[in-house]
Parts: structure tokens; sequence; C-alpha cells
């Protein structure tokens, strides 16, 4: 018989190939990726090169391909994005992160086929509304995004919950609004790599790193504070829904606890066993007005919702990323 199939779109990305990684360790699916590889220097290539996927699509085919398959496709797990928070091109993050997104959703409500998508916590915007993922229409219009992939994933998240109200969704669909997600995979990200990913060269040769200074008083150096979580914290959340077929809403995807800066920074340096080397910069006066000192997912409603996971700790999930990847000859799960 014929294995059923899972679609995982920007699965060759960080998050995306993390998730193909767990999905491939056991046999019950055919697993396969919807992405760009782009130039073979950049490495995403190498995030998938350990694990047997099926079968390899590009975007420009992936409807055609989709519906080859109708009848095998159990899930889609829709990862990819324009996830730079820094993109200049509105219209192109709008056609890659809603209209795309949009006709997915269509596709997956007609052909009968579950379906988990990457929302963001860049919905949240400023965080002054606070950050719980209730998903109905009226709290969803009161978020307030502070930039345009932020509005983006906030446009579909609405649009998913409208369409579910008219009863014209997937038969299982949930977004998670992911938080400050690091480990191994990022290489390829550039400037929006985790603190952890771009502080670790000067960490592991011995330097001092940089963090920015604090411009609020409420606030020391170095402690603004995140909701950092480990990515395979969010495989499991991933992991979870596609083992809960019932389960459907918009969940945060984060560890629920806040920490600093300075202490990602410190467990980083306590991973590669070198003394702890920090100084303070300026904040670019460009973002000074619009950063956000404080996030932290309420995690409570995918709990609720038979979630039995359990966040790593930052200091372990640091020490992981560092020992078993960054400082390794191959870095790449």
């Amino acid at each position: 018989m014929t294995p059923r199939m899972i679609v995982v779109t920007g699965g060759a990305g960080f998050i995306g190939s993390n998730i193909v990684a767990r999905l491939t360790e056991e046999t019950a699916y055919d697993v396969v990726v919807c992405d760009r590889l782009e130039t073979a220097d950049l490495g995403k290539w190498r995030n998938l090169a350990k694990h047997p996927i099926a079968d390899f699509w590009s975007p420009e085919e992936m409807f055609d391909q989709l519906e080859r398959h109708a009848e095998r496709i159990e899930a889609v797990v829709h990862m990819g994005a324009i996830s730079s928070t820094t993109e200049p091109d509105a219209d192109l993050i709008l056609r890659t992160n809603f209209t795309l997104s949009r006709d997915l959703w269509d596709w997956c409500a007609i052909r009968n086929v579950r379906l988990i998508y990457a929302s963001s916590a860049a919905t949240y915007g400023d965080g002054e509304t606070g950050f719980n993922d209730d998903d109905d229409a009226l709290s969803l219009t009161q978020l307030r995004p502070l930039n345009a992939y932020g509005y983006s994933k906030l446009l579909f998240d609405q649009y998913a919950v409208r369409q579910a109200d008219r009863d014209q969704a997937p038969p299982q669909w949930a977004g998670l609004k992911f938080f400050n997600v690091y480990g191994p995979n990022e290489g390829h990200k550039g400037g929006m790599k985790s603190v952890v990913a771009q502080i670790w060269p000067k960490v592991a040769a011995g330097e001092t790193v940089s963090l920015f200074r604090s411009h609020n008083p409420a606030y020391a150096d170095g402690g603004q504070l995140r909701d950092f979580v480990y990515v395979d914290d969010v495989v499991d959340v991933i992991e979870f829904l596609l083992q809960s077929p019932q389960v459907s809403g918009i969940f945060n995807a984060g560890s629920g606890q806040a920490r600093s800066f300075a202490d990602l920074a410190r467990a980083t340096f306590a991973a590669a066993g070198k003394p702890e080397a920090i100084t303070y910069i300026d904040m670019p006066e460009v973002i000074r007005d619009r950063y956000q000192y404080f996030t932290q997912a309420r995690m409570d409603r995918i709990r609720a919702a038979g979630f039995e996971g359990q966040a790593t700790p930052l200091e372990e999930g640091v020490r992981r990323y560092v020992q078993q990847f960054l400082s390794q000859p191959d870095p790449y799960r």
C-alpha cells in the first residue's frame, strides 16, 4: 500500500527542515518538501541532506503537484514565507505570505486535507495588548503589528478564522505564532539568525560580543526580555497537532518564559566553556522608538488542547545547540 503523504512548504528552511528531520525519523508517511534552495553555497540543501524525503517541488509547481497527488496527501505543513521583518517590498510580502497561503487554505478545504501553518508573534506588535493567543475575530482585530511581515501573518490569521466561522475550513487547521526560535539549520538566514548563531563566531574565538544598551529605564543593559524557544520544542507542538486531528485554532509556540539577551549570551559562553565577555552598544536610533522590550508566550490554550510537552530550559537549549551543532565541523541537523 502506498504511504500517505505530508507536504512541508519551506521545508529546506530553518523550522521547516527541523520538521522534516522529525517526520522522516519514521516511515508512516512520505515527506515531500516544497521550497527554493537558492544558491548552492548558501547551504539550504544541507538542511535536507541527511533526511530521506520522498520528493522535492518548486513553489511554481506546487498546486499542480498537490492536485496530482491529492488522494495521497494527509496534511500540508505550511512554513514557507518571507520571514524577514526588514523586507522593504510589501507587495512581495503580501503575495508570498498572504495570497499563496489563502490559495493553499482554499485547496486544503476543498480537498479535505489538514493544514498546519506558520503565523508569528510579530502579529502582537509592541505587545501592549499582551500575548494572548485568543483566536476569535474580535481579538484578532485588536492586534497592531509593527511591520508588513507581521501584518501579512495577521491578515491570514483573520482569513483563517473567518473561513472557519463559515464552515469553509480544512478538516483540521492550526496556525502557530512562533516566538524567538533558535537552533540548528538557521545558518542561511543571515541577519535574521538567532542571537546565539550571530554571536557564536566571537564566542568560539573567545572575543567580546556586543549587545544593545537599554534605552528604557525599566530595563538594564542587556536586560531586554524575549521568549526564546528551542526549535525542538516547536516541532513537538507540530507533531502533537499532526497526531491530534481534532485540534484546530491559532496557538502560541514559545517557551512561556521570558529571558534576557544577557542570559542568552551568558549561556552561549558557558556552553562553549569560555569566560563571559559582553559589552553594550547604543541601539540604532531608527529602531529605538519601536523596539520591543518584552515578549512572553501564553501557552495555556495549547496545553488545554492536550499538548503536554515541556519547554527546554534556555541554558539546556543553548548547550545542545552549541555543543551538538554550532561547534561541530558539520553543524547541520
